[in-house]
């Protein structure tokens, strides 16, 4: 079944595609659009399996795509939350140094906070305890303006916004072709129907390089799936953690490492895990997609990040191989943590896009020309910052629909 040409058509109803395709409409809101859902409903995959965090910033380089948006999106989301009844609490958040090494480190955090302006405010031990009594550390620093989020609740407003404004979303629906049927016509093609469209929008996120390749485009990248693996602190052990408490990042290593998270319905999680996923979809041990695997062994830049990055990913294996290991690593943070407080909780999947040297993109990533947009890579802080990116994603659609 053909269904009529529209102006725009976004592949994916995470809170990213939907959020383009909100900013879009308010763009122009004659102008027709459809998004197209392979799940049944919106932000089954990375925008419903995150921490729920809303990231200050204050970690990401200043000038990268990902200071501007996070902090853009950081001050947007709490408004847009309260606007729309969402749950969210600006909670502030403890990064916490628990070795004399890692001073220095966070010493440079206060002094990128500072450039990025966000009040950033040091601590030493007696002030964690303030905020975290139980928290144990050297030193620390606080960010305000770090908060909590239901992200999948966002989604399902935008969601609901876009069809308010005259958007159709087809859910239950895969790509599985695309076609330039003509100069101004592209012809996207599901099992059930083909959509035809002015301007293709690519927001698949697991699956953003396949869709691009189906598109004709070579997207320079391969996404290589993560799987994060959390814990949650048992109802009765939950008063141990107050807010939010994070490790000082290791500049060697491309994932924060276990921390402590509340969310907005009063859970504790501890994690992740970052191990890899084998499947795109791989939210479990035993799930195994032999397509999924054979792609990304297949990847030169598979091995190179192994080569590159072995050594922690054998404490990330061990960890999420013995739950004594993980309670270990966490105490570190919460002494008082002991095995028999975590249950296991929901894992998510990042789509991490590498380049075929091993390097692990960390920023995010556009691409396309013609009547092609793709988001290549929007990970963490994507959910703090869709906002922001639908619009920027929403401009480059504008501009491609001349």
């Amino acid at each position: 079944m053909s269904r009529p040409l529209t102006d725009f058509t976004v592949i994916g109803a995470g809170i990213v595609g939907l959020a383009t395709a909100y900013a879009l409409l308010k763009a122009a809101p004659e102008a027709t659009l459809t998004v197209i859902e392979k799940e049944a409903a919106p932000a089954r995959h990375q925008t419903g399996r995150n921490s729920g965090v809303i990231h200050s910033g204050i970690y990401y380089r200043p000038g990268s795509l990902k200071a501007r948006y996070a902090l853009a999106g950081s001050a947007e989301t709490p408004r847009f939350a309260a606007e729309h009844g969402v749950p969210y609490e600006i909670t502030g958040k403890l990064i916490v140094a628990t070795g004399a090494a890692e001073l220095p480190r966070l010493h440079a955090l206060v002094q990128r906070g500072r450039e990025h302006g966000l009040t950033v405010r040091e601590l030493g031990p007696a002030q964690i305890a303030e905020y975290e009594p139980e928290v144990a550390g050297l030193a620390a620093i606080h960010v305000g303006s770090t908060g909590i989020c239901d992200f999948g609740a966002v989604a399902a407003v935008l969601a609901r916004l876009v069809t308010e404004a005259g958007g159709t979303i087809v859910y239950g629906e895969r790509v599985t072709a695309i076609e330039r049927a003509a100069d101004d016509e592209v012809a996207v093609r599901t099992g059930a129907a083909t959509y035809r469209t002015r301007v293709l929008i690519n927001c698949a996120g697991l699956h953003s390089d396949r869709v691009a390749r189906l598109a004709g485009t070579d997207p320079g990248m391969r996404i290589v799936p993560f799987r994060g693996e959390f814990y949650e602190l048992v109802p009765a052990r939950r008063a141990l953690v107050r807010g939010l408490v994070y490790p000082v990042p290791d500049p060697d290593f491309p994932f924060l490492g276990v921390h402590l998270t509340r969310d907005v319905h009063g859970g504790v999680h501890l994690g992740p895990n970052a191990v890899p996923a084998l499947a795109r979809e791989g939210y479990r041990r035993r799930t195994v997609r032999l397509g999924d695997l054979a792609d990304t062994a297949a990847f030169p830049g598979t091995w190179r990040i192994a080569r590159r990055h072995w050594r922690h990913e054998v404490g990330e294996v061990r960890r999420s191989l013995s739950k004594r290991a993980f309670t270990a690593d966490a105490r570190r943070l919460l002494p008082a943590l002991r095995p028999a407080d975590l249950t296991p909780a929901p894992a998510g999947v990042r789509a991490q896009a590498v380049l075929p040297d091993g390097t692990l993109v960390d920023d995010f990533l556009f691409g396309g020309s013609g009547p092609f947009v793709h988001v290549l890579n929007a990970p963490s802080p994507a959910a703090t910052a869709a906002l922001p990116i639908g619009r920027e994603v929403a401009r480059r659609a504008l501009e491609a629909a001349g």
